[in-house]
């Protein structure tokens, strides 16, 4: 509004100038949605390296398409890709439950693993007092532990320390790790009443004055140890001196010489039970007193186990029986589909989250045969719904070649029985790849190329721009040993006007992409939207365009407004032409950007509309090259 003068002098006004740039959008995030062993369900989740993928989702897993499609979209240059987990069957996260330390049997603390499935069995507690305020307060350690060359070892570890029980304290414990963790979630179920510090003992025991040689039982193994001399006057003494006891006596295996006293507890028959740590957690060490150890025989007199095992249904001291965690079952239709009415949506729909991407894939629907096959009946459902989901968010939609289509002949009579399924938002790539698995040994093992090609997209926009074909002697599949199937050229030429891309194999190039067309681009369609770089240029300009002209709704809708459009959307287009993303040698040759009173006429003002019409050449790929060769018989040059 401008200043109100009110005493002589110089006023200054700053204007509007009306320049809103538009910034062209991201043009190759991917979209994996699959069976994962962990991460979030129903969730979709921005990954930006393979790296991010392990920490998430837990790194590739045999039952997993879509894991080595990631591995495979970051070998070829992808950058971005947001990954949705779902499944079947009943996923289900692992619990434990621990008890107090005052009161037999009461809930304290129940620990839930972050997220669903068995991952969450192999999450381990440590609880103890030695805190700020050891009469009121707790430490909490969080250990994941793995199997590695043969032996139990930790991978992952989270500290909270001075934690409360008190749900009006700052350091409460639900307050702080659920916010805090990316192991676990808790629920203070027993009111104020702290959880059981591990290894302590509800009773005394008592040991002589020089203990003398015993037996150590480890699982089915028995040696003989030796406290050594002198008396032992503390658990913690105790602790010490056994774990000492057990690494010597057997020093050549890492389950004994790596054991690790966490907690000791009474079991029956006066045996001495010590729950080793983190090379062999949950598994109980069993002494021989026969040689004079006294032991309580007070009811009640048993102790914690050293690690809370969460996701042990069994009981034990200062832990009830908890919940198995689950993986659920490989994803049919209905969990890869997923449904928009519920919130937070679910499956596809859990992409409703994502502000923008571009690329989808579901390699899953390709594996209709062996082990992990998905029902080749509800293949067409799963890739219908994904189409109409593309279209509606402007994205494009990669789909594999089934794995029970291994030559000209089977591809050929599966695309003629595909007819419905014709999209300008999708495209095919056949044969499938063969890729070196390292869970396996590094055998070999077919996919779908879906990934692969994901990741040639982002490399060719990286490299040369959306309008580029993402196929060609630069489109090289990276990471893929060999092709399922080599086709000749005759080959090639049967599928290629079908709208099938082909991955071929040359002798100097390797293996590349050989195709650039959409399935709406078989020739007997003759459809505008015939390859895919036309087609994905197209989803770019109206993505960008609906996001860089959100200022509009709301403004005057009269010339100073249209004026506007026509500058900031005009400024876009003519950068893209700079770029060499359109055909002709002129803007004017271009493209075209009108919006003035003959696209928005006065009824189109009243009910509040303004139209703006954009239009461009799109470059088409050099799909043939056609060399004349003629021999010249003195005939004269022109």
């Amino acid at each position: 509004m401008p200043v109100a003068p009110t005493y002589p002098g110089v006023y200054i006004e700053e204007l509007p100038s009306g320049v809103r740039t538009i910034v062209g959008v991201a043009t190759s995030v991917a979209a994996f949605i699959d069976f994962f062993k962990r991460g979030p369900m129903n969730k979709a989740v921005r990954i930006l390296s393979m790296a991010d993928f392990e920490r998430q989702f837990g790194g590739l897993d045999v039952r997993s398409e879509a894991g080595y499609a990631i591995q495979q979209f970051y070998l070829n240059g992808g950058t971005e890709a947001w990954v949705v987990r779902v499944a079947s069957g009943t996923p289900r996260k692992a619990t434990g439950v621990l008890l107090t330390a005052n009161v037999a049997g009461a809930t304290s603390l129940t620990i839930s693993a972050a997220n669903e499935g068995l991952w969450g069995n192999n999450l381990r507690a440590y609880v103890d007092y030695d805190t700020t305020d050891p009469a009121n307060r707790f430490n909490l350690q969080v250990f994941e532990v793995a199997t590695v060359d043969g032996r139990t070892v930790i991978v992952n570890q989270e500290v909270f320390r001075n934690l409360s029980m008190t749900s009006t304290d700052p350091a409460f414990v639900e307050t702080i790790v659920n916010a805090n963790s990316q192991l676990i979630t808790v629920a203070a179920t027993g009111g104020a009443a702290r959880p059981a510090p591990s290894g302590t003992v509800t009773g005394n025991i008592t040991f002589p004055a020089n203990p003398t040689a015993f037996n150590i039982s480890f699982g089915a193994t028995t040696f003989a140890g030796n406290l050594g001399a002198g008396q032992i006057l503390s658990l913690e003494e105790a602790a010490t001196r056994l774990q000492s006891a057990i690494r010597n006596a057997n020093p050549s295996d890492p389950a004994w010489s790596q054991a690790t006293v966490r907690g000791v507890k009474i079991g029956a028959n006066n045996v001495l039970q010590i729950a080793a740590g983190p090379s062999a957690p949950g598994t109980l060490i069993t002494f021989d007193v026969a040689a004079g150890l006294a032991l309580p025989t007070a009811a009640g007199a048993a102790t914690n186990v050293g690690l809370y095992q969460i996701g042990s249904t069994t009981t034990q001291s200062a832990q009830a029986a908890g919940t198995a965690g689950d993986d659920g079952t490989q994803p049919d239709a209905t969990a890869l589909v997923g449904t928009a009415a519920v919130d937070p949506p679910t499956g596809m729909f859990a992409l409703d989250k994502v502000d923008i991407f571009n690329i989808l894939c579901i390699p899953r629907i390709a594996r209709v045969t062996g082990t992990g096959a998905f029902v080749a009946g509800q293949v067409d459902t799963v890739v219908s719904a994904a189409t109409t989901y593309c279209e509606k968010r402007r994205a494009f939609f990669i789909l594999d070649s089934p794995s029970n289509r291994v030559n000209i002949t089977q591809i050929k009579d599966w695309i003629a029985s595909k007819a419905t399924l014709r999209h300008k938002n999708l495209a095919v790539y056949f044969p499938r790849i063969i890729v070196a698995d390292p869970l396996n040994d590094f055998r070999p093992r077919d996919f779908g190329a879906s990934g692969t090609m994901a990741g040639i997209y982002a490399r060719t926009d990286a490299t040369r721009g959306v309008w580029k074909a993402p196929a060609g002697t630069e489109a090289t599949l990276r990471g893929v040993q060999q092709l399922q199937y080599k086709m000749t050229d005759n080959e090639n030429g049967v599928l290629n006007p079908l709208a099938v891309n082909c991955l071929r194999s040359f002798d100097v190039f390797g293996n590349v992409a050989w195709g650039a067309r959409t399935l709406d681009g078989n020739d007997q369609k003759a459809s505008e939207w015939k390859y895919v770089p036309v087609r994905r240029i197209a989803l770019f300009i109206e993505e960008s365009l609906y996001q860089g002209t959100q200022w509009v709704v709301f403004e005057p809708n009269d010339e100073p407004l249209w004026a506007q459009i026509r500058l900031n959307v005009g400024a876009f287009m003519q950068n893209l032409f700079r770029q060499g993303a359109f055909q002709g040698q002129t803007p004017k040759d271009a493209y075209l950007v009108k919006c003035d009173k003959e696209t928005t006429t006065q009824n189109d003002i009243n009910l509040g509309i303004v139209n703006i019409l954009v239009g461009f050449a799109p470059l088409k790929p050099a799909e043939f090259v056609i060399i004349k060769i003629q021999q010249l018989a003195g005939q004269i040059q022109a």
